[in-house]
Order: C-alpha cells, then structure tokens, then sequence
C-alpha cells in the first residue's frame, strides 16, 4: 500500500465522523443554514427587495420569497453578470458556470467563494465515504480519469466564466493533480470525437484506477479504447481498475453496456452535482440512494410533483418530507440562488439518514393525454422488460404521436437504440406497455378506454444518438438527452436514424 493509500484512510476516518455529525441531525443542520444564509444575504439588493431583516423562520420565507426559476430570476442574475456586487449575494461571484438551458438559451449560474470549496468538498467526501466504508483505498495510488468539459475559461467584469466542471478542473488539489488525466491540453479540445481520440492516445497505457464521468460519454471512451486495443475489455487494457464514479444520468439504462465492456464488475459511485451546487452522493455501497447534503451552504425545499404547476403549490422544508413521494426539488444557496427550481425531481427512500433517488426533470414528461408519465415510469418500464429478456440498451427517449396515419389512435412513440436487440420487437414493445400500465394508472386507464394504443417501439441505428446529438452540436461534455418530450423536436431528429 502506498503512502497516499494509507494517509487517505486516515483522513477519510476523520472526515466520515465530521459527517457524522449532521448526517442524522439533519434537520437542525437545515435550520442552522437557512438562518445564516439569510444573515449573510440580507444587505443584498435581494435581501431588501424580500425584507430579509423581517424572516424569523421558514414560514415568515416562503412569506417573502417565491419560486422562481431561471428566466423568472433574471433580472437580478443580468445585474450580477453585468458587474454589480451585492445584487443576489454579497460582493461579486467567484464564476459563472455557464450552461445551455432547455428554454432559457444559454445560463450564467453564480458560484461564489462560499459555495465553490462546497464543490470540491462533496466530491472529496464521495470518494472518502468509499474508503471509509470499505477500505479499499488502492484506487488513490494510480491514474485516475474525469471526463469533463474544457478548462479554458472567459472573463467578463472580473469574474471567471466556464463549464463547471472545467471550472472544477483548476481547483484539484495538489495532491490529486499528478495521478489526474487527461493533460491539460487534450483536456481543452472543444471537438469532443477529437478529445476522446487524445485522451485515450494518452490514458491506454496507463495504470487507470478510477474513472468519473456522464455515463454514456464514458461508455464512448470505452468504445473507442476497445476499437484501438483490438477489440479488448476494459478490465484487459486496465487491469487495475476498480471504481466508476458518474452523475448527471441514471446509470440503470447504461449498466449493462457498460458493465459488458468492463468485463467484470467495478465498485461505483453516483454523485448528485449540478451548477447550482453538489446536491447528494452515494455514501454506502450496501445501501441504496444518494445522502442530502444537509449542511453544504444550501436550503432545501420540496414540492410535491402534481401540485408544481398549481398557482400556490404546497413547499415543504426537509422536516415535512415522506417517504416515496415524487417531489421538485428548490434550491437556496450560498451563491444567491432563491427559491430557485433547479427542474430536477426526487425521491425520499430514507428518512433517517435522508436519501434521495434523483427521478427526472419536471418538466420532461409526456402528458399530451392527461397521462403525466414520468422518466422514472418509463425507465423502468423498459429496464425490467430488457432485463427479463436479456435484451440490452445504449439510449432512448420517448415522445407522443399525437396525429398519427388516419384512422389509427394517438400513441407514445419509442425511440430506442439497442445494444442487444429483442428477437420479437412487437412482442417486447407490448410487454414493455403492459409494464408502463402498472407503474402509472392514468395510462393504463387512456389504454383501456382506447384514446390511446400501445406504445410504439422505433429501432434505432447503431450510433444514432452520438449522431445525432452531434449534428444538434451538443456532442460531449455534460449534455444529456432527454428520456422524455411533451413535443416531437427530438423525435423528428432521430427520424433518420431508424432502421
């Protein structure tokens, strides 16, 4: 064991107790964060606007501040991104995390120094639980990999912009710096087909221990890795490499590829990031769900799902929460961001410690009938049916067909890109339909009534997200797409893809 091995276990004792510490009070840690938020901020010209010297509790906030999301909040973020200090948080943000929202265009999410050292903190401590837990802590004496956006970064008015996770990219600790790649010059590559092709040219012959990433551009990298070792697994090109640390997606989808191209199993983290801040992290490998973190500089509201488009929806403080409710999740950070709904929506499956599954957006679901589907329902509709037939897939996403060829009923349309194809398509879809009705009644209840007919399954081309996720520019990085469309923009995208 080496030297780094041995003092990581060491500290990750220590750190693990410090967790400890809130991990089952997290109520109170709750409590103690919102006050000190709203102390900090209240000089703000935000903090005035709310009459932030008048909130005593909770209740008197949800009084003074509303939800909002981004482009409901912009007229304070462009005075942020124009120069203005004090405007949402005090003095001026460290960087701006720019992302390419859905609706809004392009977004400038404040990262001040508070909230920044909470990033790398969350990250830390996923990777230190693990070694806490299970002692394994071979993994730090090796390379270790992020896929991640570039770390070239703009400025504007003193304050640093870029992709977070290239943001992240600069404030490594020396400690981990020399064991991290990619280089930093393939790490700028913007071409993401060009950066792949670099960094396996540089990692293939490495000793690689950990790799992190977004679940589909990883299982890229390994592709393009077992393409250039003569059809190798992953486990034969490295045979040290023992943890899968990924985000942003459920992993569920891609499992089984990936875990085919590994050729054996690996010990894997899920981690909860976003712009907005480092939500929640898997701390157990023996338990399921991703802990909240209850004291990282943010409060934490919830909204049940069904009441979010309602004109006063109920908002609940994590003290008011239950178990298996489907809630949106609503932010308020120590960076400036309000009653801001981060669009995510998740689920309790612990109250003690508090766990969370991550089970979709809110606004990607398909309700072109009154149905509400959501990408939890669909994913394991499809998920439970592949795994029974032994069926495996690279990526989907679904949209309604709303006018279909005359005479026939509306349906959901499928687009589905298989690793493993089902031998009997039209038997596979119809299972995969009978699992969606069970999982949501409105639907079944659209099918028995026949306005809607069975969901339609599209097979799609070997490579036809990359492709054309490619063609839309959106290749790489931390761009996803979406499981679920209440249009047909996706779905028409992917029209030349089937087969």
């Amino acid at each position: 064991m080496g030297i780094k091995s041995s003092l990581s276990k060491i500290f990750a004792s220590f750190v693990v107790k410090n967790i400890e510490a809130w991990k089952f009070n997290a109520v109170a840690a709750q409590e103690r964060t919102l006050q000190k938020l709203i102390a900090e901020a209240r000089h703000t010209v935000f903090g005035i606007d709310h009459h932030f010297q008048e909130i005593k509790n909770y209740q008197d906030f949800k009084a003074r501040v509303p939800v909002r999301d981004y482009e409901e909040l912009r007229p304070y973020i462009e005075r942020v991104v124009a120069g203005e200090p004090d405007i949402l948080w005090k003095n001026k943000p460290q960087y701006f995390a720019k992302t390419s929202g859905t609706t809004s265009g392009v977004k400038y999410i404040p990262i001040s120094k508070e909230s920044m050292p909470e990033h790398i903190k969350a990250a830390r401590n996923a990777l230190l639980t693990y070694i806490h837990e299970t002692g394994n802590a071979r993994f730090v004496d090796g390379k270790m990999i992020f896929l991640q956006g570039s770390p070239v970064l703009t400025e504007k008015h003193g304050i640093k912009i870029g992709r977070l996770s290239g943001i992240v990219a600069h404030l490594v600790p020396a400690y981990v710096q020399k064991n991290r790649m990619p280089s930093y010059q393939t790490n700028c590559i913007e071409d993401w087909e060009q950066k792949v092709e670099a960094i396996v040219d540089e990692t293939m012959h490495e000793d690689m221990r950990l790799i992190s990433g977004i679940p589909p551009w990883v299982q890229m990298y390994f592709d393009k890795l077992s393409e250039k070792s003569g059809g190798k697994a992953i486990k034969d090109i490295f045979r040290n490499f023992e943890l899968f640390v990924y985000g942003g997606v459920n992993f569920e989808p891609y499992r089984a590829k990936i875990e085919a191209s590994i050729g054996k199993k690996v010990a894997a983290i899920e981690t909860y990031p976003a712009s907005e801040g480092f939500i929640a992290y898997q701390d157990s490998q023996n338990e399921k769900g991703l802990l909240l973190l209850a004291d990282a500089g943010m409060f934490y509201e919830f909204i049940p799902a069904d009441e979010y488009y309602n004109e006063k929806p109920t908002r609940l403080s994590l003290a008011e929460v239950e178990i298996d409710k489907n809630y949106a999740l609503i932010l308020n950070t120590n960076a400036g961001l309000w009653g801001y709904s981060i669009g995510d929506t998740v689920k309790f499956i612990s109250l003690n410690p508090y766990k969370i599954v991550v089970t979709g957006r809110i606004k990607h679901f398909i309700s072109a009938f009154g149905e509400h589907v959501i990408g939890e329902e669909v994913e394991h509709a499809l998920l439970s049916v592949a795994n029974e037939e032994g069926v495996e897939i690279t990526e989907f996403t679904v949209a309604p067909q709303v006018n279909p060829a005359a005479g026939e009923l509306p349906y959901h349309e499928w687009f589905v890109e298989f690793s493993k194809p089902p031998y009997d398509l039209d038997a596979f879809s119809l299972k995969v339909d009978q699992a969606l009705q069970q999982k949501n009644i409105y639907y079944f209840d659209l099918i028995e009534g026949n306005i809607l007919q069975p969901l339609q399954i599209r097979m799609l081309t070997k490579d036809a997200f990359v492709n054309y996720m490619k063609a839309e520019g959106k290749l790489g990085g931390q761009n996803k797409v979406p499981r679920l469309s209440n249009d047909r923009k996706i779905a028409e995208g992917l029209k030349d893809y089937v087969k």
